[in-house]
């Protein structure tokens, strides 16, 4: 069974509201709606249809549970990440909770990342992978400081 998995092609989310989560994933993500199920689900492709796909299963007593997960980005997207975040009126946090100008690098892998919500409460993020080499003894640190330290 080793290499056997090549990817993750799909997750589930169980939400209140079908209709506001159709118009938070569609309208302010930008994914492509696929399929809308007479179920009372979304099916939303990330990236190129057949990529990878979302499900959004409307199930108000189930979305209580909160789940994360997160989308792939470019480092231009995160560039300005935060800035699109605020225009839809999405507050955002970096990986220590905090929501300071600063993004943070995961140095163990190393990536920058941003979290926010959706409208039932499931923490989504942007997460983008930087082209050097892990230092996983540098912990987490601003992505400025990276920057820096890589003499950029």
């Amino acid at each position: 069974m080793k290499n056997i998995i090549q990817g993750l092609f799909e997750t589930h989310i169980k939400v209140k509201n079908l209709e506001k989560s159709i118009q938070f994933y569609q309208d302010i993500l930008g994914l492509e709606l696929g399929h809308l199920d007479p179920r009372r689900v979304a099916f939303f492709w990330i990236g190129a249809p057949g990529n990878a796909m979302l499900g959004v299963w409307e199930n108000p007593e189930e979305a209580k549970t909160k789940l994360h997960f997160a989308f792939a980005s470019s480092l231009e997207q995160m560039r300005t990440i935060r800035e699109t975040l605020q225009e839809h009126g999405l507050e955002y946090q970096n990986f220590s909770g905090s929501n300071t100008d600063s993004l943070e690098v995961l140095a163990w892998m190393p990536a920058i990342s941003v979290y926010f919500l959706d409208p039932d409460g499931h923490r989504l993020e942007f997460i983008a992978m930087l082209p050097d080499a892990p230092k996983p003894e540098l912990g987490i640190v601003a992505w400025e400081k990276w920057e820096e330290l890589h003499g950029r």
